[in-house]
């Protein structure tokens, strides 16, 4: 049971990442039924149908339809998301020079030990346990 519980959820935050209320899928029939108008009158096939309700022939098709304009506002995936989706793809290009590792001896030396001046020191408090 545990299961199918988390099974609906992760589908319903996946539905909901979308952007798909259940506003939207209970407007799938207006859709369905628009699009069958469009095809009928206009000869229009899904891709176009979907290039003028949703794409980039929307605003021709808002101005030369306004009588339509009742219906497209029932249509769904027509609310304004205050949610923005960012996708970036980088490709590299693998370099194909490789530069050699130069190794090289440093006889210099940068540290360097030096005798604590502390009192707590020289009493031996710091030193490690001694075997009785």
């Amino acid at each position: 049971m545990s299961k199918i519980f988390s099974i609906a959820l992760s589908f319903i935050i996946l539905i909901q990442s979308f952007g798909i209320s259940l506003g939207d899928i209970a407007q799938i029939d207006e859709l369905i039924q628009h699009a069958q108008y469009h095809n009928q009158r206009y000869g229009d096939n899904v891709f176009v149908f979907i290039s003028k309700h949703y794409g980039e022939l929307k605003a021709d098709h808002d101005k030369e339809h306004q009588e339509e304009r009742e219906e497209h506002e029932q249509l769904p995936f027509h609310h304004q998301s205050h949610i923005s989706s960012v996708i970036a793809v980088v490709l590299n290009t693998p370099k194909t020079e490789l530069k050699p590792i130069e190794f090289s001896e440093l006889n210099t030396h940068k540290f360097y030990y030096q005798a604590s001046s502390s009192s707590l020191h020289s009493e031996g408090l710091f030193q490690p346990p001694r075997l009785s």
